[in-house]
């Protein structure tokens, strides 16, 4: 018997990451039956991807309960806006249902204590789906710690790094709106906080951090003009930024493509897929409210000690990590982007130092696949059932 998925936000990673996965490759064994969403334009946009699935049947916001009573989802998957998992997530704990919610889980700790007394009250559960755990390099750098090479962790230095393409994004999008992302150190530093917290097994219990606003928004000093209200496929001032004409060609009739949803498709009227939603906003606006760079320590239940710091406009992407321990250190640093960065990037590979040994560099097969080649892994592991062979458990409740 088929399981019944159900999706409350049907956001492009809603129709990439789950959708398309459901309607073939996971087809004999899943089947998606229920699409909720705020905009009836999203909609249309599933049916135009997927015409031969067109027949699904779609409910507005706060048509939870009808989806639920006449769909009879087995699964619920949570991947619209981040400030409206909390609702779904609830509402399908209530109905002892199991949920799949993409990261962040929710935008505010009230939110978290929420969710988690509702599971504990619940016969369902919740799965998030931190799929960077998935990469080959980050499993690999699991298994060497759980191995014991590196003995007790002492420390972590985690510095990860946006490049002007990927960074700028989000400041066009609705991420700049705090009541809407929780900001970018809950929106993307979760994924970083997850990998450390996994790689190390142990619990953060003692936090500070510091952010600030320091390239974006209506003081950043690349702002060609100190204008509110624009939109970089119709502003006056693009040849004069250089956040748009570094990734840009000098024709008008362009669009500014969308790091998350593609190029905008400039033969559309209107120009974008959604009613209401522009990722197009200028970056340069008074009204943003988040940080581009944040700085933080925490302290571990096992003693180990966090340095992380994330930066949102810098001239390549990636990160740079290193784990010491009583035994040893690894060392390993990332080009995510390598069509993107300005000069030649070398495979990734981890290098393990030895407390009285020599340098090892460990090569790791890389995978095809979004986010390192962890997106493949983790959808085996949603909708097969997690593989039993790995030596660690992997998927995030």
């Amino acid at each position: 018997m088929k399981k019944r998925y159900a999706i409350c936000g049907v956001s492009g990673r809603a129709l990439g990451m789950f959708a398309k996965p459901i309607l073939t490759s996971f087809a004999g064994s899943c089947e998606l039956i229920g699409l909720l969403d705020r905009d009836p334009m999203r909609f249309e946009l599933y049916r135009s991807r997927f015409p031969e699935h067109a027949g699904i049947s779609t409910y507005g916001e706060g048509e939870f309960d009808r989806m639920v009573e006449e769909t009879k989802p087995d699964v619920i998957i949570v991947a619209g806006r981040d400030d409206t998992h909390a609702q779904y997530l609830i509402a399908a704990l209530e109905r002892d249902l199991d949920v799949i919610t993409e990261k962040p889980m929710v935008t505010t700790g009230a939110d978290s204590r929420r969710v988690m007394e509702a599971e504990q009250a619940s016969k369902g559960s919740v799965i998030v789906t931190f799929n960077y755990r998935y990469a080959p390099i980050h499993m690999k750098i699991k298994q060497i710690v759980q191995e014991g090479k590196l003995g007790r962790i002492t420390s972590v230095d985690l510095n990860w790094y946006l490049d002007t393409y990927h960074g700028s994004s989000y400041f066009k999008r609705w991420n700049r709106d705090r009541r809407l992302s929780g900001g970018l150190s809950v929106h993307k530093s979760t994924h970083h906080f997850d990998l450390v917290n996994w790689w190390i097994n142990q619990k953060p219990v003692e936090v500070f951090a510091f952010g600030a606003l320091n390239y974006y928004g209506a003081d950043g000093e690349a702002n060609p003009k100190k204008e509110d209200g624009r939109f970089c496929s119709t502003c006056a001032h693009t040849e004069d930024c250089s956040y748009y004409s570094r990734w840009n060609a000098r024709s008008r009739n362009l669009k500014v493509p969308d790091d998350h949803l593609g190029s905008l498709d400039a033969g559309k009227s209107p120009a974008f897929p959604y009613s209401d939603y522009r990722p197009d906003r200028c970056i340069f606006d008074s009204d943003i409210q988040i940080e581009d760079t944040y700085t933080a320590t925490v302290k571990y239940s096992g003693g180990a000690l966090l340095s992380y710091s994330v930066n949102f406009s810098l001239p390549y992407e990636g990160y740079r990590l290193a784990i010491n321990g009583t035994k040893g250190r690894i060392e390993t640093v990332e080009y995510h982007m390598p069509g993107r960065t300005p000069f030649p990037t070398p495979v990734q590979t981890i290098d393990y130092f030895p407390l009285f040994g020599s340098k090892e560099t460990i090569h790791v097969v890389h995978r095809e696949g979004g986010h390192g080649g962890g997106d493949p892994l983790l959808l085996e592991d949603l909708f097969m059932g997690e593989d039993r062979r790995r030596p660690y458990r992997i998927l995030s409740g």
